[in-house]
């Protein structure tokens, strides 16, 4: 865990992000748990207003503040993906600001957003993990506005991981609830459940940030004795 003064030093505009994260941490049972956590950002096309609006870089800085509650590097790995994942870049504690405007620009911005494919991504989010070879789980913020392509491949994948220590936290953006994330959060056939489903709506950042904070953290607090139950997490 970062220290509040060292928050309040290199991203004075995160303290309050970062103590809203800290009492939902608190809530739930999991302050002083350790974890890495990541953020996977949808690319595709229909997701171009939210990045246009500054939605999808308020989920960045929200991912920061609960991220500085759970590791002390003050980094948190963010992947972009559409039909295809982008690399993994860190957005860092103080130099975070429109971190996700300068990736989406170097990516091509609009004109080269895609489809929709969560298993690419998401096998390359595990990949990363495994090459870090530590022991804390990895929770994974995964954003997306709707139902992929590759729908069987992201189901399967999803159960196969099961048995890792790393949590699938999705967040829907858009009016409609999406229905495959739905699945996915009650998906069978897993070791344990290894998924969240938290929805937006049509406009994020009108969410108060500790809902979105009890959204991702209720559940993967619920995740953990069941993991640490079947030898996933020690």
């Amino acid at each position: 865990m970062i220290s509040l003064s060292k928050v309040e030093q290199q991203a004075p505009g995160l303290v309050s992000l970062a103590k809203t994260a800290s009492v939902s941490l608190t809530k739930h049972g999991l302050a002083g748990q350790r974890a890495a956590v990541y953020l996977v950002i949808d690319r595709s096309y229909s997701m171009r207003g939210y990045y246009a609006d500054g939605s999808v870089q308020h989920l960045a800085d929200q991912a920061l503040g609960l991220s500085v509650n759970l590791d002390d590097d003050g980094v948190v790995p963010l992947m972009m993906f559409d039909t295809r994942p982008y690399p993994i870049v860190d957005i860092h504690l103080g130099r975070h600001e429109g971190a996700v405007a300068g990736q989406h620009a170097l990516f091509g911005g609009d004109r080269t957003m895609g489809g929709t494919n969560y298993q690419p991504a998401m096998a390359a989010v595990v990949d990363n993990y495994r090459s870090l070879a530590t022991a804390d789980p990895a929770l994974v913020i995964f954003q997306t506005d709707g139902v992929p392509q590759d729908v069987r491949a992201t189901a399967d994948y999803l159960a196969r991981v099961s048995k890792l220590p790393v949590f699938w936290a999705f967040v829907g953006f858009g009016p409609q609830p999406v229905p495959f994330l739905q699945q996915l959060d009650t998906l069978g056939g897993r070791v344990v459940d290894n998924a969240s489903y938290f929805h937006t709506g049509a406009r994020p950042q009108a969410v108060p940030d500790d809902v979105l904070y009890d959204g991702i953290t209720g559940e993967f607090a619920a995740w953990l004795p069941a993991a640490r139950a079947a030898g996933i997490l020690r």
